[in-house]
């Protein structure tokens, strides 16, 4: 049998007493225990060899590493093992799709299990041919993005990506960060989990949109959880949960209707009591920021407060009236009819992609099957991050890379997600930008070249209880992955006092 990892729960040491270092004939060899983030509970890992003449049991294999969930302080033993009912088997080449699909009988897993990324050097290599193998479209006949992502643009975008690309050095970073897995409502959820140093750090959950993923936060993740080192104070430190929303990277993709943002809200509050948190905050954008928001609406006890850096804010009577690209309505501030004119360009200009992943979202094939297709589809989501991309691959040095930006796309790629990514689009039945009645403190961070910039009238309007508020210089919608450092401030800023 092909040597690899498998992860048990103490269930399937039903016949751990066959693998202590005491029994005749085998020979266990801890390799190494760790923390599992979650209260009362470590892995130990161990490789199992049998000696001459030994018989291998039903579960285990000569020279087969082995991973046990146990109880912090309890012996690997049988007695101990009896008392779980659940285990997951997992092949290590096999780690990203094991978590797409998993039997009913898992469903009522409450387990944290540790989860480990490997790509093969086939799927790289199948991502480089069908790049070359791209059937091109002429040029727009225009000489601007009118008429969506331009031909110059995505040229050298694909040159960069077949020839001189590395996903290695991404794929290095994530296997380098503590990954996990966890069972809510019948669907596996993945998260990166990262503890601080700090026992007193304050935990905080933040969850990417689309089109994005758990790599928009790589670049604060240390700076969130290590303050020192970046200037910050010991007493700004946070616990960081970051989340794959469900049908996004190595989240299961669901079979069934009815993950839609609420239920998503509701089951990262699950998320983060199941890891033992009593307190926590939470943030987002995008997708995240609604789902934020709607954690906020739910209030649990837990939740002390949130962040958002594209709030639900927009008075319904200014909201219907952008829609449809009416006048401005009288008696607006400058700054009000600033936001006001960007709500109006994205109604006419930047609904496209929502549109059609909102209704049709299953005919998006060529996403799933063409690289360049998919790219492009992702480079199109809002004009400013379009023109900023485009001015990425011109050459121009932004908050964003080449490699940021394919990082971002290859992980799509990789994982895929195009299509199961979409589907929530045509779950959501709440408007973005609506205000949601958020009775706990609310923190705002509002970055000019986002889809709307918040005025504060709007903010204290829509959050009674406004903690933070304030306007950046420079920044978009993907805050975190494009201005990683002003964004870290922000967040320390915001939750500060509720320390």
């Amino acid at each position: 049998m092909k040597r690899g990892k498998t992860i048990f729960s103490r269930a399937m040491i039903a016949g751990a007493f066959m693998i202590q270092g005491t029994i005749p004939g085998i020979k266990r060899t801890d390799l190494q225990r760790h923390d599992l983030s979650t209260p009362g509970r470590e892995v130990i890992q161990v490789r199992v060899d049998f000696l001459p003449g030994a018989v291998a049991g039903k579960h285990t294999h000569p020279g087969e590493e082995i991973i046990y969930v146990v109880e912090k302080g309890k012996p690997l033993v049988a007695e101990a093992a009896r008392s779980e009912t659940t285990f997951i088997k997992q092949k290590e080449a096999k780690m990203p799709q094991a978590t797409k699909e998993q039997p009913a009988a898992l469903a009522a897993d409450t387990s944290v299990r540790p989860f480990q990324i490997n790509f093969s050097r086939e799927a790289l290599v199948d991502l480089r041919r069908r790049i070359g193998a791209t059937k091109w479209p002429g040029k727009e006949p225009v000489a601007d993005a009118t008429q969506g992502v331009q031909l110059a643009t995505m040229r050298k975008l694909a040159h960069y990506w077949q020839t001189d690309y590395n996903w290695s050095k991404c794929e290095a970073r994530l296997k380098a960060l503590p990954q996990f897995v966890t069972n809510i409502d019948g669907l596996d959820i993945h998260f990166i989990h990262v503890r601080s140093k700090n026992p007193n750090a304050l935990p905080l959950i933040v969850t990417h949109g689309w089109p994005g993923s758990i790599i928009e936060q790589l670049k604060i993740i240390d700076p969130l959880t290590n303050p020192e080192a970046y200037g910050g104070k010991a007493s700004d430190a946070f616990d960081l949960v970051i989340p794959s929303l469900p049908g996004y990277g190595f989240s299961g993709q669901p079979t069934a209707t009815g993950w839609d943002p609420d239920h998503i809200a509701r089951a990262w509050i699950v998320l983060m009591k199941r890891l033992g948190y009593k307190k926590f905050v939470a943030q987002g954008g995008d997708w995240g920021a609604l789902i934020t928001q709607l954690m906020g609406v739910q209030a649990p006890p837990e939740l002390l407060a949130i962040h958002t850096n594209m709030p639900g804010a927009v008075p319904p009577d200014i909201d219907k009236a952008a829609f449809v690209g009416a006048p401005a309505p009288a008696g607006l501030s400058a700054e009000e009819k600033h936001a006001y004119d960007q709500l109006v360009f994205f109604y006419t200009h930047g609904l496209a992609y929502a549109q059609e992943m909102g209704n049709r979202p299953q005919t998006l094939y060529g996403i799933e099957d063409s690289p360049i297709g998919l790219a492009s589809w992702i480079l199109d989501h809002d004009a400013a991050s379009y023109a900023l991309i485009a001015r990425v691959f011109d050459g121009q040095s932004e908050g964003l890379t080449r490699d940021d930006i394919l990082d971002n796309i290859t992980f799509y790629w990789l994982t895929n997600t195009g299509v199961s990514s979409a589907r929530l689009y045509w779950e959501n039945k709440l408007a973005f930008f609506a205000p949601r009645n958020i009775t706990i403190p609310v923190a705002v961070s509002v970055y000019p070249d986002e889809l709307y910039a918040t005025p504060r009238s709007w903010a204290e309007k829509a959050y009674p209880k406004l903690i933070h508020y304030n306007q950046l210089p420079k920044g978009g919608h993907f805050a975190a992955w494009e201005q990683p450092q002003s964004f870290t401030e922000e967040i320390r800023t915001s939750f500060r006092s509720l320390r």
